[in-house]
């Protein structure tokens, strides 16, 4: 319910800030847009939608204020609370300027006497802020429902470029319509007021700052209660024993203690990021409900792991989580949040090592890793991938990590192209100094991985872990088995808009995995140009 009213509320704001930037054109213009903007939401169906919504998602919002046990949470998610109630306390004023007036007394609020009597009566800053707060809620609560899904990610600079445009538009174009009816303000400003209308917006608006001081005055002396009455649990962490009240929720036990845990869904119980394991327990755990069952289900979590922001312990316990951050990334040292993602994963490994190493001096060996790490470092970054991880003789490198899958499969070939020139080009050198050349395979996949950086204290690398990783990795061994230069994935080409034309194509099943696989082979890379 606060998902669906929360949905409905967004949508109501953006049509109404789009309608607003309307007004760049004209007056008339955002006018005509109004006519469709009150056929969706003044009709029946569209009030019951929007009230209905209004005062669900207000009511929610109570409802899980009161049940937060501890109001200490990541600033984005304080944000976005304080935004909310915000929201219906600022509300009030125009709604009473506008529908109510329309209602109480037939009033037309059209842009032109709305605009003209805000502009009047010099409310505009406030009108403006009301804007920014309520789009920034909005804009905020759907990157925590999504923030974690790939396909989210792949659109995430497009949305965010919405949500930077459509405010500033809609700010412009009610700036000029005031400008435009700037002859015709100095008469609206004498329409009275209406002392009925004055006063059922001033007791919406003390009603709900009443019930927001009533549940927070409610958490409070419910917290004095249970830890009087009901006395104190304790939870051990990894970083310490904490005791809080019965009722506590894993998660806000670690928050509330100013332990780092992670989760990116805000602990809904959607995300699964912030599961636990069970290690001791005083007493039998509540039974997971519906949600927490279905995403243990989803991940297809063992009998000993819980989701901390669902599991509320009745004795004491010791639990461990899954996913850990860092105790660096507060101090700055480049940890960042795991993301998961569509990506594009470049593996290539440089051939018949061991024999080089037999015959050459240590020395020597550096020298070589040397020279065909730069260059294939060197092929990546023009091509526009990030070389993540340097292993022995091998190379991991990411695309598409900024941009969509699509570009990121061709700057993938892109740079197995560029990797096979300067191979070629240090060869030469090779040939010279080593009497043999390099010989390197490369295998390239397209899909889902979770993007993080991964490691221990200081040595930490910017990285991907996942499946698709895995059999990127499977088609760059696969290049010594079928004797080609590159193994990519149909799925890869496809994303690159190349068809297998000119490629060998086979369906394979890699090591390790049950399912095939359609793989497209080259004997030799093309030049760039070619993709």
């Amino acid at each position: 319910m606060r998902f669906a009213s929360g949905m409905v509320l967004f949508a109501y704001v953006s049509t109404h800030l789009a309608n607003h930037a309307l007004g760049l054109i004209s007056v008339d213009a955002a006018n005509a847009g109004r006519t469709w903007f009150l056929l969706l939401w003044r009709s029946p169906p569209g009030t019951a939608a929007f009230y209905g919504a209004l005062i669900a998602h207000f009511g929610l919002a109570l409802l899980a204020l009161y049940q937060r046990r501890t109001l200490r949470m990541p600033i984005a998610e304080l944000a976005r609370i304080v935004l909310g109630f915000l929201v219906p306390l600022l509300l009030t004023g125009h709604f009473a300027g506008t529908r109510l007036a329309y209602e109480l007394h037939g009033v037309n609020d059209d842009y032109a006497r709305t605009v003209a009597l805000i502009w009047g009566d010099g409310s505009s800053e406030s009108r403006l802020g009301l804007i920014v707060i309520a789009w920034l809620h909005g804009c905020v609560g759907v990157h925590y429902v999504y923030r974690h899904r790939a396909a989210y990610q792949r659109f995430k600079p497009a949305l965010t470029a919405v949500a930077a445009v459509l405010p500033v538009l809609a700010a412009t174009g009610y700036l000029s319509m005031a400008r435009e009816l700037a002859t015709r303000i100095a008469p609206v400003r004498s329409i009275v007021a209406s002392a009925e209308r004055d006063q059922i917006a001033n007791q919406i608006w003390a009603g709900s700052l009443m019930l927001l001081l009533t549940v927070l005055a409610v958490r409070l002396a419910r917290d004095i209660w249970m830890r009087r009455k009901r006395g104190l649990l304790q939870i051990t962490f990894p970083e310490g024993i904490v005791h809080v009240p019965r009722g506590f929720s894993v998660l806000e036990a670690s928050r509330a203690n100013g332990f780092s845990h992670m989760s990116l869904c805000g602990g809904r119980g959607r995300c699964s990021t912030c599961r636990i394991r069970i290690q001791v327990t005083e007493r039998e755990l509540p039974v997971p409900d519906a949600d927490e069952a279905g995403t243990l289900q989803r991940i297809s979590a063992g009998p000993d792991i819980r989701l901390a922001c669902q599991l509320r312990p009745l004795g004491n316990i010791a639990v461990q989580p899954v996913l850990r951050t860092n105790a660096g990334d507060a101090r700055g040292n480049g940890w960042r949040l795991p993301v998961e993602q569509e990506v594009v994963v470049l593996f290539v490994d440089l051939r018949q090592w061991t024999g080089l190493a037999e015959a050459h001096l240590p020395f020597d060996l550096v020298y070589v890793l040397e020279r065909f790490f730069e260059a294939v470092g060197e092929a990546v970054r023009e091509a526009g991938g990030i070389p993540n991880q340097f292993i022995g003789d091998s190379v991991m490198a990411l695309f598409g990590i900024g941009s969509s899958v699509e570009q990121g499969a061709r700057q993938a070939l892109s740079a197995a192209s560029r990797i096979a020139e300067r191979l070629s080009v240090l060869n030469k050198a090779m040939k010279a100094d080593f009497g043999r050349e390099l010989i390197a395979g490369i295998g390239i996949h397209a899909g889902t991985a979770a993007v993080a950086t991964v490691g221990f204290k200081d040595t930490r690398t910017y990285t991907a872990v996942g499946d698709a990783v895995n059999i990127a990795s499977r088609l760059q061994e696969l290049t010594k088995t079928l004797g080609v230069q590159l193994v990519i994935s149909e799925t890869a080409l496809l994303h690159a808009r190349q068809t297998a034309v000119g490629w060998d194509t086979h369906e394979l099943v890699l090591r390790g995995r049950h399912a095939s696989i359609r793989v497209c082979t080259l004997k030799r890379i093309l030049p760039a140009a070619c993709y």
